[in-house]
């Protein structure tokens, strides 16, 4: 089946284009008339108009079938925006830092004052002092006591304030006793404790006998 272009080509610019060339072999020859002439010019003229306006229609139907690509849209300012915030971290709190265990210890270093088996005389009153070590590697604070573990408190508080030496030093512990009245052998045993009441350390004594 033809087509228009070919239908067109067929019974218009073919025939023209035949006619055309017959008549300018007439001319070759010596043949030669005014109105054919103006015929023969027609002809070419529509001949050449028939051609272009086949060129126009077959561009436009090739330019209608071609694809259009369309730009692609621009990106919207919040998906950019989605795009270059950063998403916040979440920050855990510092974990709070642990403080150092240490250990309470006491060494008995020796007697100062009033040897073991000293005699005294009821009533009197005896200044007891005996040198120890903080062994340990806490530091005694204000809050450490001495206190009676056994034996006769001999007039004296059965809790003492210790005194605050630093870990690895030597202090000097001292407790005012009083002699009791009646004639024998007494032994007041004492021992640290720490701030939470837990004893440590090597205890420490003082040891008499009474005479009237």
């Amino acid at each position: 089946m033809k087509t228009r272009e070919h239908w067109f080509y067929d019974s218009f610019c073919y025939r023209s284009f035949t006619l055309v060339m017959i008549e300018w072999t007439d001319g070759l020859w010596g043949f030669h008339d005014e109105e054919k002439d103006f015929v023969i010019g027609q002809r070419i003229c529509f001949c050449f108009i028939g051609i272009l306006c086949l060129g126009l229609f077959a561009t436009a139907c090739g330019s209608g079938n071609s694809p259009t690509l369309s730009p692609a849209p621009p990106p919207s300012p919040s998906s950019t925006l989605e795009q270059i915030t950063a998403s916040p971290t979440n920050i855990l709190p510092a974990a709070p830092t642990p403080t150092p265990i240490c250990t309470d210890n006491l060494a008995f270093m020796k007697d100062v004052t009033i040897p073991d088996g000293t005699l005294e005389a009821p009533g009197s009153i005896m200044d007891k002092q005996w040198i120890v070590q903080n062994s340990g590697d806490c530091n005694w604070s204000a809050s450490y006591r001495l206190r009676l573990i056994s034996g006769n408190a001999l007039g004296a508080s059965t809790e003492q304030a210790l005194y605050p030496a630093r870990a690895g030093t030597q202090a000097t512990l001292r407790i005012l006793f009083t002699a009791p009245q009646e004639a024998g052998e007494y032994v007041s045993e004492w021992q640290a404790f720490d701030a939470k009441g837990i004893a440590f350390g090597e205890s420490f004594f003082i040891k008499i006998e009474v005479q009237p």
